[in-house]
C-alpha cells in the first residue's frame, strides 16, 4: 500500500464519526460533507509522521473548520426567508452514528439542532464535543486551543441557553410512531376532530421553504391555528397527487412526501405525552438534496 493509499484508508476509518460531528455542529448535511472533504484535503497534505493520534488531529481540524463555517453562516441565516430548520437526514442505518439511547437521539433531533442556533460557534463546539461525543474538558480545550476553565464556562453557558433537557424521547418508540401515523392520516383525510385530539394545546408548526417554495413565513402557534393550517394543506389539489412514506429522520418517526420519485418534503412531528407538540416541515429543495441521495 502506498503512502497516499494508507492516508486515505486511515481517513476513511474516521469518516463516519467526522460526518456525525460536523452535522451536529452545522445542522446541514451538505455543509458537513464539504467540511469533511476539506478535512481530508488537509490530512492528505499534512506531515502525518508528526501526528501521534490521527483521531484527535482530524477532530481538531474539522471542528475548527466548522467554527469558521458557523461564523460566516450566522449573517446568512439572519437573512434567511422564513423559519430555519436543519437539513433532514434519514437515520435508519445509523448515518449519524448510534442512536440507541434517548440522549443519542436527542443530540440529532430537529428540536435541539434548531435551539443550538442560539449558541455562539464556540459554545456549540464545546456542547457537541462534550454532550454528544463525551470528550473531557481537557480534550476539548486542546481541540479549540483554549484553557480548560474556558471550556467549562462555554459548556455552562450553552446549557443555560438551551434550557432543561427535553423529555419526548422517553416516550416509547412504537407509541411515537403510532401517533405520527394517526396524525398524518388525519391530516390527509381532513379529520378535524382527530387532529384536535392529537395536537397539544400549545403545538407549534414550522415550515422551512427558504424562499424557494411557498411556505408559512412565521411559526403557527396553538391547536386551533395549526389545525386550520394543516387542513388547508390537505385540501390543496396537489395533495391528492403526492405519496407519503413513513421513515426515520434525525432519530425520530417522520413522513417523507413524494411526487413520483421526487422528494418534496420531510415532516417531523415531535411527540410528547401522547400528543404532537410540534410539527417541523422541510420543503426547501436545497435542504432535501442529501436526504434524496440517501433514497437513490
Amino acid at each position: 500500500m502506498t503512502t497516499t493509499e494508507a492516508a486515505a484508508s486511515e481517513f476513511e476509518s474516521h469518516r463516519s464519526r467526522l460526518f456525525s460531528l460536523a452535522y451536529r455542529m452545522l445542522g446541514s448535511a451538505s455543509e458537513a460533507e464539504d467540511v469533511v472533504q476539506d478535512t481530508y484535503l488537509r490530512w492528505s497534505k499534512a506531515d502525518r509522521s508528526a501526528v501521534r493520534t490521527p483521531a484527535a488531529w482530524l477532530t481538531k481540524v474539522m471542528t475548527n473548520l466548522c467554527i469558521n463555517q458557523l461564523t460566516s453562516a450566522r449573517a446568512q441565516r439572519e437573512l434567511y426567508v422564513g423559519p430555519w430548520l436543519p437539513e433532514p437526514v434519514f437515520t435508519s442505518r445509523n448515518e449519524l452514528g448510534p442512536l440507541e439511547t434517548a440522549e443519542q437521539r436527542e443530540s440529532v433531533s430537529f428540536a435541539l439542532l434548531t435551539l443550538m442556533e442560539r449558541l455562539t460557534p464556540g459554545e456549540r463546539a464545546v456542547f457537541v464535543l462534550r454532550e454528544a461525543f463525551g470528550h473531557s474538558h481537557r480534550e476539548i480545550a486542546e481541540v479549540l486551543d483554549i484553557e480548560e476553565a474556558n471550556s467549562r464556562q462555554l459548556h455552562r453557558r450553552a446549557r443555560e441557553q438551551l434550557g432543561r433537557p427535553r423529555r419526548h424521547f422517553e416516550v416509547d418508540d412504537a407509541q411515537r410512531k403510532k401517533v405520527v401515523e394517526r396524525f398524518f392520516a388525519a391530516t390527509l383525510e381532513g379529520d378535524v376532530a382527530g387532529l384536535e385530539q392529537l395536537l397539544a394545546d400549545d403545538v407549534v408548526a414550522w415550515s422551512d421553504g427558504g424562499g424557494q417554495v411557498s411556505a408559512a413565513r412565521r411559526p403557527i402557534i396553538g391547536r386551533e391555528k395549526v389545525v386550520r393550517y394543516l387542513m388547508g394543506l390537505g385540501a390543496r389539489p396537489e395533495a391528492a397527487q403526492v405519496r407519503a412514506e413513513y421513515a426515520e429522520a434525525n432519530g425520530e418517526p417522520a413522513v417523507a412526501v413524494f411526487a413520483g420519485r421526487t422528494l418534496l418534503g420531510v415532516i417531523v412531528p415531535e411527540v410528547g405525552d401522547g400528543r404532537v407538540s410540534a410539527v417541523r416541515t422541510v420543503i426547501n429543495p436545497g435542504k432535501l438534496a442529501y436526504a434524496a441521495t440517501q433514497l437513490a
